[in-house]
């Protein structure tokens, strides 16, 4: 067991440490102003810098916008529980879903480890501990289906303990180690929620999520949690980093570098990126400005126009089974951290997004139903939702409050055993029941996301199709 004595630097020291270091690259990159001299766009040399730059702004990007949204979040090693479900409010993870309550926390693991404790739930609840390192992977998702206990223990409350990289020491009975490739992690707790009689329920079981430091619990195991504060309104993580220049961006990127080294398998693509200047720890000061610039406009643009080579369309809708964890695809990894902030790994939940869906516009609104037949509901071991989203991947406002079908209000069948979801801005007439509506915006351009919880191999391996979406007027 590691000794809570033997650290030279508190956590306070440490994150300060790396905030400073963020500091400091941007000033040295201030003072190397004059110093710079990048061959010219246009020129053979200047095209070979364009594109490197461009690929390692791809590459730093999902690095840039967890820690962005680190710092609006929450405190560093603190848990915050959100009480309530997503809503048009919810803007600082992208393309939020209501069927769940959260429990997260930041991690900085550089000090000790830390330990979260799920607690017991009903037997039909589905929970899911997420945990991601800095740069967006998945690397651990113990949950309600598999709780990957290695010690036997087979009852709840499940007991996890998160080490940081080259940690080593013993630990007590009852903790499972989830080791982590990076110092900085964000844990995600998710807890389902029935619809809206449900939420006090499960604020209850949240209230029994715990996370304290490794020394903390084996000194006080009863200790209180520290808690942290919900988060006051801010500018959304993903428009703050969108906004971004180039030198501001990199700057971040390599002292964020410096913080959490790249796993070894990105040995090539950091040394194509240190021929040009980009390296961990070290101010990007052999770069001029336009071309930065240049790299960042360059790489918005192929993420915004990513098409997922291994998306396996069925009926109209893209299937992602190669999401959650992505090895050196960084195109891949840049495109979902910016349309799926800390997407799961496909066996936990399997997503399929259709984006610019036509809503119409003026007195030309367009509608749209989508039809299961009998007995062909989703195939899942937990639940599945379908939930709408404007342009920007956020909720969209509506006076009825329904942001998702599915999952909150069971689907009502037609006499026939089918069931039909109608997707239109307007309140439809009472043949169609409440459950069965989504809403979508007024005009312009919307998004949907159909999300199935613990899918079953018929999801999986794709022999389960969803129906296509249909146009009435």
């Amino acid at each position: 067991m590691e000794d809570k004595h033997t650290h030279g630097v508190s956590r306070r020291t440490a994150l300060g440490a790396a905030a400073a270091a963020i500091t400091g690259l941007g000033l040295a990159a201030c003072g190397a102003q004059k110093s710079r001299s990048t061959p010219e766009l246009g020129t053979a040399a200047g095209t070979e810098v364009a594109s490197i730059a461009r690929d390692a702004y791809l590459y730093g990007y999902p690095l840039v916008l967890l820690d962005v949204t680190r710092l609006t979040s929450s405190a560093t090693n603190q848990l915050l529980r959100i009480s309530t479900p997503a809503n048009p409010h919810s803007r600082t993870i992208v393309a939020p879903q209501n069927d769940t309550l959260f429990s997260w926390a930041w991690l900085d693991l550089r000090t000790e480890p830390i330990v979260f404790e799920v607690p017991t739930v009903d037997s039909n609840r589905y929970w899911i501990l997420q945990v991601l390192d800095a740069w967006m992977n998945t690397v651990h998702n113990p949950s309600s289906v598999r709780p990957q206990i290695v010690d036997g223990r087979g009852a709840p409350p499940f007991r996890y303990v998160l080490t940081g990289p080259g940690w080593s020491g013993s630990l007590p009975d009852g903790l499972t180690q989830l080791a982590m490739p990076t110092g900085t992690v964000f844990a995600v707790h998710r807890l389902q929620v029935d619809g809206g009689a449900d939420v006090g329920h499960v604020r209850t079981l949240q209230g029994q999520v715990r996370l304290l430091p490794l020394s903390t619990w084996v000194s006080n195991p009863d200790a209180p949690t520290p808690t942290a504060q919900a988060p006051k309104p801010s500018v959304p993580p993903l428009q703050q980093v969108n906004a971004m220049d180039g030198r501001t961006f990199f700057s971040r990127m390599t002292a964020l570098m410096a913080a959490n080294p790249s796993p070894s398998a990105d040995a090539d693509a950091l040394k194509r990126f240190a021929s040009i200047g980009i390296a961990a720890g070290r101010p990007v000061d052999s770069i001029d400005d336009n071309m930065l610039d240049a790299a960042v406009r360059d790489g918005q643009q192929q993420i915004s126009t990513y098409t997922n080579p291994q998306a396996k369309t069925e009926n109209g809708w893209p299937f992602m089974f190669n999401i959650g964890t992505y090895g050196t695809d960084y195109s891949l990894r840049a495109s979902t951290s910016r349309s799926i902030f800390g997407a799961n790994l496909p066996e936990d939940c399997t997503y399929a997004i259709r984006d610019n869906i036509d809503a119409g516009t003026g007195s030309a609104l367009i509608s749209y139903r989508m039809r299961f037949a009998p007995d062909q509901l989703p195939p899942v071991d937990a639940f599945w939702s379908l939930t709408a989203y404007d342009v920007e991947h956020f909720l969209i406002p509506n006076p009825d409050n329904i942001y998702s079908v599915g999952h909150q209000l069971p689907l009502a069948p037609d006499v026939d055993g089918a069931y039909e979801i109608a997707l239109q801005h307007t309140k439809p007439g009472p043949d169609i029941p409440t459950a069965n509506w989504l809403p979508i915006p007024e005009s312009g351009k919307f998004s949907l996301a159909l999300r199935f919880y613990a899918p079953r191999e018929a999801i999986l391996q794709g022999r389960w199709q969803p129906p296509p979406l249909t146009q009435t007027h």
